[in-house]
């Protein structure tokens, strides 16, 4: 569970980070770029990956996590520009149905009845931590964005799993493969962006990156660990992860952002911590 906890704790200071560059206009876009050459770069100094032998490698699953990576990044920003915070919110958290689906149908997990109980407790906490009383915007893109974050970050959860189960190349080897490749997508759309003036280079932009991709590389490294040791319950992961994100966060909210929450946001993270006891348990 230490591992769970630790990629709980960088996933909640990214979103903080996130939602601070907004407020001090901070352009998302740049600092994600960046943010993957430090994480590429601490990976080489931490780790020393092993190069050799990726012809073996799943490059399939590399690449399509090297363009999924920034792009859903990027959908999430547009998500939050178009639709609001909320409903991005939603979509990311819903985003569970699709890893837990595929744990029980891809992986061969078996469900029983006490992680039935943990699942659905799961699930109503995120029910109950859905803020109420927002308007909704009705547009094609109040639909179209969340539904991109929705699907996307569900695939990346399946896919990070694949890599942690694949035992021919080390996972910091894969690790630092898909940063490689999400930083050369993301610098050439970046330069897309630089050459039609549509953005400007600064280097407050570079350094809020950097720091951010401190934290990224710490939430997928024990992301990738946790599955690594909880190999035979990939649905502890996924749930754990997202229930305690939402449980994290929320205190955060509350006492740093001085968000109000209602009665039943705060049942939430009683429901929440109940969820991951109740499938940790089983």
């Amino acid at each position: 569970m230490i591992y769970i906890l630790l990629s709980i704790f960088c996933s909640v200071i990214v979103s903080v980070m996130l939602k601070l560059a907004r407020r001090y206009s901070i352009d998302v876009k740049q600092a994600i770029t960046w943010n993957y050459s430090i994480a590429m770069l601490l990976t080489w100094i931490v780790y020393r990956p092993q190069l050799n032998g990726l012809e073996q490698a799943p490059w399939s699953i590399y690449i399509s996590l090297g363009i999924l990576l920034p792009l859903i990044f990027w959908a999430i920003a547009a998500s939050v520009e178009h639709t609001g915070i909320v409903r991005t919110d939603v979509a990311q958290r819903l985003s569970l149905f699709i890893p837990l689906t595929a744990a029980f149908l891809l992986f061969g997990e078996n469900l029983s009845p006490v992680k039935s109980i943990g699942i659905v407790l799961g699930f109503v906490a995120i029910a109950f931590s859905i803020p109420t009383g927002s308007k909704q915007q009705k547009s094609s893109s109040s639909w179209f964005y969340p539904l991109v974050v929705f699907a996307g970050m569900g695939i990346i959860d399946v896919l990070f799993k694949q890599i942690a189960l694949f035992k021919g190349v080390s996972y910091t080897s894969s690790l630092f493969v898909v940063y490689a490749l999400a930083f050369v997508v993301s610098l050439l759309l970046l330069a897309y962006l630089f050459m039609s003036k549509a953005s400007k280079f600064s280097w407050i932009n570079m350094l809020c990156g950097w720091i951010l991709g401190i934290f990224n590389f710490g939430n997928i490294l024990f992301y990738l660990k946790a599955h690594q040791a909880e190999a035979a319950r990939p649905s502890l992961v996924f749930t754990a992860m997202n229930i305690g994100v939402i449980a994290l966060g929320s205190l955060v909210g509350l006492l740093i952002f001085k968000e109000k929450l209602s009665l039943l946001n705060k049942l939430a993270i009683v429901v929440a911590v109940a969820a991951i006891l109740v499938i940790s348990f089983a």
